[in-house]
């Protein structure tokens, strides 16, 4: 029986394997650092591979880089040990909710993340820092003081000196923001669906940035475009040329190539209002010009005539007399002519108009607008929030609801998980809610924050609420309830028979170190003294090893968890059956048979379970005898 490894993937070690298969005579091996040998790439032969003509060195090239953007790289591929404790006294409906929300860095959480929701996120959306000259609170190793990123950047000669001057001014706090972002991103990609789409919000400071790394992240082609909004209305200005009262949300597509990265917008089709011999149909639109200022000039292959009512013939002439161009091709403008399909109408000066004739009823789809309208200003945000919480302030320039529901509308399906790993209020959860409250549907949402501490001088601090997490979490309670009160006020059956309950819960998860002592990394740390000692550290529970093997056998930290009692040992069911654990001590054959007897396609159990050398003895074969597909594993 194999032990969990209890650290995430090396993807490092992924990333070889899909190089090997793709160029096998790239790889070769090396020893590590024990001295043993392990896969590796040539990466002269891989270069070679990619290449008429190797690129390295001195020589010019098309990039985009920063001063520590390989250890960026090397950060988000590092595997994690650390894990995801469950809290159940500050979650609601802990046992049902099929919702999120978790506390810590958000680097290390997708990591964890990556093992089980690997491909199943529908839609992606963050309120990264704006990067306003402020420190960072993510601890990456990357925070500089001014002398470190002028070595770095290069801007010392070989004796020491400053190549550069005013080094604030010239990218360094650009550059920390680069290595906070790049790496999440980098792992926030794997999650998402093939159908997914990823919003992130920004503002001038770092929109240039988001793109250029968007790009290399998701892939230029994956762009779908840069919304924007109005984020500011009324008087004042940030300075004296120019008021800042846009923002953007710039979007990514998973595989721009698949049609359902984001719902269509349907436009009715107008009633069929005229008829000829071929039946009904509408006039469309005019066919005498490509486009509001497309001339002959424009597009001389375009300007042809075709037979009028008369048999004349009648060119592409605009409105104001000038000619313009036909918005089909000769061919295809022949055949319309010749099957009834146009409508010539008479300008009464020998030229006419000329209309496609529309003869379905069907839904017609429309591409979204660039500019995303009514969707709320942050002093709206700022409104809703204040309306939640008694009148009290407890977050600075949060999104408006209204934004959060446009974007979630274009980019989710009834069915799927949202995430926000920036959580900040956590507008995004809200926005969720309401919006399955409305439509019927079942999204599922995964916050992601990090415990940063309000300020003792703050608003929200007063009321008592240390860190944003107590105001993300508060929120979701409150706004929860009261979506729910508003739609039984509406309607006073929309809970009763057989419509599902409105998911309002949400499950909390903290992040930590490992449940298991360091010795469990640190072979070498071993010796006869830690012989007899528990590999588990004393203040775990059952649970948080529970959660800890979810995490590393890839079942979604949302499935349902039940507790019964076998042969007086308690047993853990997740996912009906789909794992069967037991932490407990002297697990006897009786509770070994019985579980087997489940059929459970994982089982786990501690090392130091089993009661007697017999039962260990035994155990294999009463697993191969009553369900021998059952992958064992101990922790």
């Amino acid at each position: 029986m194999d032990k969990l490894k209890l650290q995430t993937h090396n993807i490092v070690d992924e990333n070889i394997k899909r190089i090997a298969e793709l160029f096998p005579n790239c790889l070769t091996e090396r020893l590590d650092e024990n001295g043993k040998p392990e896969a590796a790439i040539d990466f002269d032969q891989l270069r070679q591979e990619l290449s008429k003509d190797i690129v390295e060195g001195p020589e010019e090239r098309y990039q985009f880089t920063w001063p520590d953007k390989r250890n960026a790289i090397r950060l988000a591929n590092a595997p994690t040990t650390d894990t995801l404790r469950p809290c159940r006294e500050e979650s609601v409906d802990f046992d049902n909710t099929q919702n999120l929300y978790i506390e810590g860095d958000n680097l290390e959480v997708l990591k964890l993340l990556r093992e089980n929701y690997l491909g199943k996120v529908k839609m992606i959306y963050i309120d990264p820092p704006y990067n306003t000259g402020n420190d960072f609170v993510y601890n990456d190793d990357f925070a500089q003081t001014t002398g470190d990123y002028v070595h770095n950047s290069g801007q010392e000669d070989e004796e020491g000196n400053r190549l550069v001057a005013n080094t604030e001014s010239n990218g360094r706090f650009h550059t920390d923001w680069l290595n906070m972002i790049y790496p999440r991103l980098k792992v926030a990609k794997d999650l998402l669906s093939e159908d997914g789409v990823i919003f992130i919000s920004i503002d001038d400071n770092e929109i240039t940035n988001i793109q250029r790394l968007c790009n290399e992240v998701f892939g230029e082609s994956n762009c779908v475009g840069t919304f924007f909004w109005q984020s500011k209305k009324g008087g004042g200005s940030d300075n004296n040329t120019i008021v800042k009262d846009i923002e953007y949300v710039v979007c990514y597509a998973r595989n721009i190539y698949n049609d359902n990265f984001f719902n269509k917008i349907l436009v009715e089709a107008e009633m069929l209002d005229l008829e000829d011999e071929k039946g009904r149909y509408r006039k469309g639109r005019e066919l005498n010009k490509w486009g509001a200022n497309s001339r002959r000039e424009d597009r001389p292959t375009m300007f042809f005539p075709i037979k009028g009512p008369n048999g004349e013939d009648v060119y592409p002439i605009r409105n104001d007399g000038s000619e313009g161009c036909w918005r089909w091709g000769k061919q295809n403008m022949n055949d319309a002519v010749a099957n009834n399909d146009v409508v010539f109408e008479s300008r009464g000066d020998g030229t006419y108009i000329v209309y496609e004739k529309i003869r379905t009823t069907e839904a017609r789809t429309k591409p979204y607008r660039a500019f995303l309208g009514e969707v709320g200003a942050t002093a709206d945000g700022s409104k809703q929030i204040k309306s939640i919480f008694d009148d009290t302030k407890v977050f600075d320039f949060p999104k408006p609801i209204t934004l959060l529901h446009k974007l979630i509308e274009m980019g989710s399906v009834m069915d799927c998980v949202v995430i926000d790993f920036f959580s900040g209020s956590a507008t995004t959860a809200h926005a969720v809610m309401q919006l399955n409250a409305e439509d019927g549907g079942n999204r599922k949402f995964i916050m992601v924050q990090l415990p940063e501490v309000t300020d003792e001088k703050s608003e929200a601090y007063k009321a008592g609420y240390k860190n944003i997490c107590e105001i993300g979490k508060e929120r979701i309670r409150r706004a929860g309830k009261k979506i729910v009160e508003e739609q039984q006020a509406k309607q006073a059956d929309l809970f009763s028979g057989e419509q599902k309950p409105l998911d309002i819960g949400f499950r909390v998860l903290k992040l930590d170190s490992s449940n298991m002592q360091d010795v469990y990394y640190s072979p070498e740390q071993f010796n006869e003294n830690l012989l007899f000692e528990d590999n588990i550290k004393p203040d775990r529970t059952d649970e948080d090893l529970l959660f800890q093997a979810m995490i590393e056998l890839g079942i979604e930290l949302s499935a349902k968890i039940e507790q019964r009692e076998i042969a007086g040992k308690t047993v853990w069911s997740v996912a009906d059956h789909y794992l069967m654990a037991c932490f407990d001590k002297d697990v006897n054959e009786t509770a070994i048979t019985e579980i087997a007897r489940q059929h459970p396609y994982y089982f786990v159990l501690r090392d130091s379970s089993l009661a007697t050398d017999n039962v260990a003895d035994n155990f294999e074969q009463i697993w191969e005898e009553y369900s021998k597909e059952t992958i064992r594993r101990i922790i």
